[in-house]
């Protein structure tokens, strides 16, 4: 099975305007991404998708691919069906162009389901939360699964609600996907749902239009750290210079 990676990477930002060129101690962000996306075992190809040429001429220089995308694309992942489009692969995955810490082995963990089992059309993470302040804070997305581990619901609000304090445990959803390919393809075609407005989660509508998630609970170290802002920017050079 050939595994695509896709690493989504847009110029234009409001509060970080190009933000996957910025340094992050001699490095720029999207590198940061690629080399640490390409130790991933699982993948057979990676490529930046981006609107920008700047970008790609970026990543050309330290040896990376890239391929220009069109400008009008309203998310990362119909950026990534663009390029998937394009390409031979069996599963697709969507890396976050933004998240300078992302460990390889997290990509594997979210291929080997879709290797597993054939008919799963997509498959994403999770982390336990450990921060209380985090439970009501609606930047960290919550995520329920069922028994199986297939996802129930994802929410900035608080899920599960403790109505007992006993074995009361949160989950924070990690916005890193893999998808088959076909399936990809129809999901960025697919309309935007009701639920998926409100709570601005794109994942929300493939579980309104009645397609599985399957949620693994990741085993490697996450940092949960997108480089949003100025200040997310000196977290990341401050945690790249702690880690060496």
């Amino acid at each position: 099975m050939k595994a695509l990676g896709v690493i989504p990477a847009r110029y234009a930002s409001t509060r970080l305007p190009g933000k996957p060129l910025v340094d992050i101690l001699g490095r720029p962000m999207i590198r940061r991404v690629y080399e640490s996306a390409a130790r991933a075992r699982s993948l057979d190809r990676l490529i930046v998708a981006t609107d920008d040429e700047r970008i790609l001429a970026a990543v050309e220089a330290f040896g990376g691919q890239a391929r220009l995308t069109s400008p009008e694309h309203n998310t990362g992942t119909d950026r990534v069906a663009e390029v998937a489009g394009g390409m031979e692969a069996e599963v697709v995955v969507n890396i976050q162009g933004d998240e300078p810490f992302v460990e390889p082995g997290m990509i594997d963990e979210i291929v080997q389901p879709l290797l597993a089992d054939p008919r799963l059309p997509m498959c994403t993470s999770m982390h336990e939360v450990t921060e209380p302040a985090d439970f009501a804070n609606p930047n960290v997305v919550k995520v329920v699964v069922d028994l199986s581990g297939h996802a129930l619901y994802f929410s900035r609000s608080l899920i599960p609600y403790p109505r007992r304090r006993e074995g009361h445990r949160v989950f924070e959803h990690i916005g890193l996907y893999a998808y088959r390919r076909d399936f990809l393809l129809k999901f960025a075609r697919l309309p935007q749902t009701p639920l998926e407005k409100l709570e601005s989660l794109e994942q929300l509508r493939a579980l309104e239009h009645g397609y599985r998630i399957r949620v693994v609970q990741t085993r490697q170290r996450y940092i949960p750290l997108s480089v949003d802002t100025p200040e997310d920017l000196e977290k990341a050079r401050a945690l790249a210079r702690e880690r060496g």
